[in-house]
């Protein structure tokens, strides 16, 4: 039996706590499929006494997330603490110099500081991992990274913020205008009480700079970004773009021109026959483009 990969996790919020249970529950099967057992050796968390419905007994307690980067039972740790700087920077580029693999959702710290993380991690010859920093579920960066690495890419597209497509179907689908939808997705828990960072298009710029850094080869870019988000749309908008068979949708769009990579992210009139334009409500869906495999499109 091989030794166990230990693992420490830094934030225990929806996502964090989520990452406990699924080991918890699937903690076998993992070990089958990854040929090596898992193990929680330690979390960090803002507030202990916070009510979380996860099994703790067993693992220790950080009060300093910090102590996870430097502890010399963690293999693994996987930063769920969110912030573009801050202490999840200094965790990650920390736990980095420090021999340990790092996996992070967090698309914010990838897309300002990306390229510094993965050279960090190439120089200690160590893994990073950040499949769920876009898309949700959907495995796009494997995809990109794996999948179609035969391809060159040529563009890519994509609905890449569930709330943002959440307003913008509900505002096709009921006649009713961004505030009073944006309103009821705040109060049915589908938009933050400070919207800004999804419907501006920030968090799906984010996310586009990552997939854009995984599928050109480049250099993670969020600077380079053009944004607009959805808060001028109108219901109007969107009636008269599907009178003349198009959907308004907030996409993030990248390709490869003679100048470098443009990246831009706005909402866009989106073909009735183009399959993207019926991914609805919080779903979101990635669109590439290769020169060998065609246009396949992941979706959830």
């Amino acid at each position: 039996m091989n030794s166990p990969l230990r693992i420490g996790i830094a934030g225990l919020g929806t996502v964090g706590a989520g990452v406990v249970k699924l080991l918890a529950e699937h903690g076998r099967l993992l070990s089958l499929r990854g040929g090596r057992p898992l193990k929680l050796v330690a979390v960090s968390a803002r507030r202990r006494s916070k009510k979380r419905d996860i099994d703790l007994s067993r693992v220790r307690w950080e009060n300093d997330p910090m102590a996870l980067a430097t502890a010399p039972d963690v293999d693994v740790v996987v930063e769920l603490i969110g912030g573009s700087g801050g202490i999840a920077r200094k965790l990650v580029s920390k736990a980095l110099s420090s021999g340990k693999h790092v996996v992070t959702a967090n698309k914010a710290l990838l897309a300002m500081h990306g390229a510094e993380i993965a050279a960090s991690a190439e120089k200690k010859g160590r893994i990073l991992a950040f499949e769920a920093a876009v898309a949700g579920g959907i495995p796009i960066i494997k995809a990109l990274r794996e999948g179609l690495v035969g391809n060159r890419v040529r563009r890519l597209y994509g609905i890449l913020n569930g709330t943002c497509n959440y307003i913008l179907t509900t505002m096709r689908e009921t006649g009713r205008d961004f505030d009073v939808v944006l309103a009821e997705a705040q109060a049915a828990g589908y938009a933050e009480a400070d919207p800004s960072f999804d419907v501006d298009g920030i968090d799906a710029a984010h996310k586009l700079a990552v997939l854009t850094g995984a599928a050109f080869g480049a250099k993670v870019n969020f600077e380079g970004v053009h944004v607009e988000g959805i808060r001028r749309v109108t219901s109007m908008d969107i009636q008269f773009a599907e009178e003349l068979g198009y959907r308004i949708k907030l996409l993030g769009l990248a390709r490869e021109t003679r100048h470098g990579i443009e990246q831009r992210v706005h909402p866009c009139m989106v073909s009735l026959e183009a399959p993207i334009a019926h991914i609805e409500g919080v779903f979101n869906a990635v669109v590439v483009e290769g020169d060998f495999v065609g246009t396949p499109m992941f979706q959830g």
